[in-house]
Formats: C-alpha cells, sequence, structure tokens
C-alpha cells in the first residue's frame, strides 16, 4: 500500500499518477487522509486516558475515578480498532502508482522498446503448436477434456522432455546467476492474498479458492481456513519473508520458483481456446527478489536482461514492451513484457512479465531490512524465466520442419537427448 506520509505530503501527485492509470476512484485517498486525522486524534485521547488509568492504578487512588476511565476507555478504544480497519481497508483499495516512464492510459498504448531476431520465414506453410503436438503425440487435449474438461492437456513424450530441458536449463542459468532454487507451496491462505494486493483491483474471480477445516493441537476443534491456488509462483514465494527484517547486507534476496499454476481464466469463454496457450493449469519458473529501494531500477533491468539472454539461448524472435499504465497489475509500478513471434498465429505474443512493485507489497506485507540505525521496507520484483507452456509452444512453432518434425534449440539437446523430435508413429 502506498505511504500515508508520502500521500499527505504529494497529494497532487498521487492523483494524477491514478490518473495515469486510470484509477477512478480518487475519492479513496481523500477519505484516507480525513480516516488517519480521526485515527491521530482518538489515539492521543486513548493514550491520555491509558496514562490516567495506569496512574490511578500505581497511585491506588479511589475506584471511582478508575471506573470512569474504564469506561470512557471501553466507548473509545472499540472506536479506534474501527478506523484503523477502516483506514487500511481504505488504503488497500489504492494501486500503486506507475513510474514516470510508464505510458499513460489503456492496454494499447504500450510502447515497443525493441525487436530481437527476424520473424521466423518458411517455405511452406506453418502449423500452429496444437497441429504439431498432435502429430508429434506430446499434446492430448482430447483426453484431458475427458478427464478435467476444457482447456487441459496432457504433456506426453518428448513434450514431457521438453519440460525438463526448459526447467533444467533455466535452474542452472538462475543459480549462476545467484538465486535460491524453491519449490513453493501452492495453496495460500486468503489473507496472503488481501496483502500481496493483486485482488483489489478485482480479479479473484480468475483464481481458484479452496475451503478447507484445520484442527487444533489435539485434533479436537476446527476452523475455517480459506486457501487460494497460486495463479503464479510469485504468490506463495514473495509472501515468504511476511513479518521480517532482513539484514541489509544479505540483500538482495533472490529466489527462483518452480510451480504449477492455476487460473480460471474467467471472462476468456472463446479466447485463446486452442491448445495450451491458455489454460486452467501451467507449469512456470519465476524470479523473485527483495532488494534495497536503491537497488530497485538496476535489478529490474537485470531481471529483464536475464529473461531476455534465455530468450536469445533458445534462439526465438521476439520483442520488448514496457505496459502501459492501465494495463498495470494493482501491486506493480511497471512492468517489461516479452512477446514471443509465433508463426502459427503470425503475431508476437506475451510470454514473459517483468515487473516491480516498489514498496507496495513490502508495506502490506511488513517486509523491511535494516542497515545500522537505518530501516526501511524493501522493493520487492518479480519475473517470469520460463511460463513452461507457451515457451513449448514458441519452440514448436518456430523450429517446426517441413515434414511435421521440430528441432531441438541447440541448448536443449543435451537435456532433451535428441537433435529432433520425430513425429509419432502411426500403428
Amino acid at each position: 500500500m502506498l505511504d500515508l506520509k508520502f500521500i499527505r505530503d504529494n497529494l497532487e501527485t498521487v492523483k494524477k499518477g491514478l490518473k495515469k492509470r486510470r484509477f477512478s476512484d480518487l475519492s479513496l485517498v481523500d477519505k484516507a487522509l480525513s480516516l488517519d486525522e480521526d485515527r491521530k486524534k482518538l489515539l492521543l485521547e486513548v493514550e491520555k486516558l491509558r496514562s490516567e488509568r495506569n496512574q490511578v492504578a500505581k497511585e491506588g487512588k479511589a475506584s471511582k475515578e478508575g471506573k470512569r476511565l474504564k469506561e470512557e476507555l471501553a466507548e473509545k478504544e472499540p472506536r479506534l480498532s474501527k478506523i484503523e480497519r477502516e483506514l487500511k481497508e481504505t488504503l488497500y483499495g489504492i494501486p500503486n502508482l506507475p513510474e514516470k516512464d510508464v505510458p499513460e492510459g489503456p492496454e494499447e498504448n504500450k510502447k515497443i522498446l525493441r525487436k530481437e531476431g527476424e520473424p521466423t520465414k518458411f517455405n511452406f506453410s506453418p502449423k500452429d503448436h496444437l497441429a504439431l503436438g498432435v502429430n508429434l503425440g506430446i499434446i492430448n487435449v482430447e483426453q484431458a477434456s475427458k478427464v478435467a474438461g476444457s482447456r487441459f492437456a496432457y504433456l506426453k513424450g518428448d513434450g514431457v522432455l521438453l519440460e525438463l530441458a526448459l526447467v533444467n536449463f533455466a535452474f542452472k542459468k538462475l543459480i549462476e546467476e545467484g538465486f535460491n532454487p524453491v519449490f513453493p507451496p501452492m495453496l495460500i491462505k486468503k489473507e496472503i492474498t488481501d496483502k500481496l494486493g493483486y485482488w483489489h483491483g478485482g480479479g479473484n474471480e480468475n483464481y481458484y479458492f479452496v475451503r478447507d477445516y484445520e484442527k487444533n493441537g489435539e485434533g479436537k476443534e476446527e476452523r475455517e481456513l480459506d486457501l487460494y491456488l497460486v495463479g503464479t509462483g510469485e504468490h506463495s514465494v514473495v509472501p515468504m519473508h511476511a513479518g521480517e527484517t532482513l539484514a541489509g547486507q544479505d540483500l538482495p534476496k533472490k529466489y527462483a520458483a518452480f510451480s504449477s499454476c492455476f487460473r480460471r481464466e474467467s471472462g476468456s469463454y472463446g479466447k485463446d481456446t486452442r491448445g495450451i496457450l491458455r489454460v486452467h493449469q501451467f507449469d512456470k519458473i519465476e524470479m523473485v527478489e527483495l532488494v534495497k529501494p536503491d537497488d530497485d531500477e538496476k535489478e529490474h533491468e537485470k531481471l529483464l536482461k536475464i529473461a531476455e539472454g534465455m530468450m536469445r539461448d533458445l534462439g526465438l524472435p521476439y520483442q520488448v514492451v514496457v505496459l502501459a499504465a492501465g494495463d498495470l497489475g494493482f501491486p506493480t509500478a511497471k512492468t517489461y513484457d516479452i512477446e514471443t513471434w509465433l508463426p502459427g498465429e503470425g503475431r508476437y505474443r506475451e510470454t514473459h512479465s517483468i515487473s516491480t512493485t516498489t514498496d507496495y507489497q513490502a508495506r502490506r506485507l511488513d517486509i523491511k531490512y535494516k542497515d545500522g540505525d537505518k530501516s526501511a521496507y524493501v522493493h520487492i520484483l518479480n519475473g517470469t524465466a520460463f511460463a513452461i507452456g507457451r515457451t513449448i509452444i514458441a519452440i514448436l512453432e518456430n523450429y517446426q520442419q517441413e515434414d511435421g518434425s521440430v528441432k531441438v534449440p541447440g541448448v536443449l539437446v543435451p537435456y532433451v537427448g535428441k537433435e529432433v523430435i520425430l513425429p509419432a508413429k502411426r500403428s
């Protein structure tokens, strides 16, 4: 969430930033400031009453005075708690501010920064990934539909080897870059999702909700436990250090997380339904960093450089774009997307997002660092290393051959154990 002092001292800048990202409810900013004034006034009254009560107890004065103080506190403390809750929810409802170089406005205002490689050309009519995957015997959506419904797929045979190759290749690269590999939980508590801030602008209907019951240590009492399946690995990696103060010399903290991810894809009916581009379950390798504020921009650029380097290693044509402010995630201040050329569609499609949330998530999750006498909130960054399914799509479509076979990118050959994936034998 935004810092109240920053809002108060930079009110017009805050409102201008929110307008830039097309956030309409600017009244929340004024409401937060008003609630904070009420909170501070009431807090002074409560603290004065508590001090008087302690003094009365210490001096052993008549119970009449103690009773009066107790009654006043019984009336004012709940009011203070209510205002604090309302203030927190109001601040939670205000998104992060976009950075200065982020384009204003809606999705179509994104800015293309550069292109790497030329769109792949063929002397035959290229097929899309599903036609290729079926012919190779590595993708089966019909069997998955029978078992799990639409927007699921079986990845089989050499497709599995290709996924494992991408995972091993990525982890080798990321470990060399100082990332600590993690297999995180794939279920997170609802209160963690609230603190992450992704869904306060709407969108939680896109994620799978699970209600479980938790017993106490003796197994006697139950309580409801609301959980969500992660939509990306950062959902469970970012809050790993919630409530902690890290040593400044330990920053940046770098994590490379592999996880399955789950999304309902609400509102996308009829969109990208063919194949495995937009599915309910997919695997992903995510980079997460906790950094000092002064290192935010440098580390953001470094995450992008790492992701681009791996795409160049794979020999895939792509372009880098800066998302427009209106297309940013609720807690996000700036996002680079890598869009990879897909010959089967004849266009670039998003395969990576690399973002900074500045200190927005750290404030909600209470993640700080300490350097000597200085204590401050960390900045949190996240970035796609590989969205496995979409990377496989790009490999299949860009490396396809006229006979239906697909060449394996050179850097993956040692992991896959072959140079070419051949069409499946038909009985």
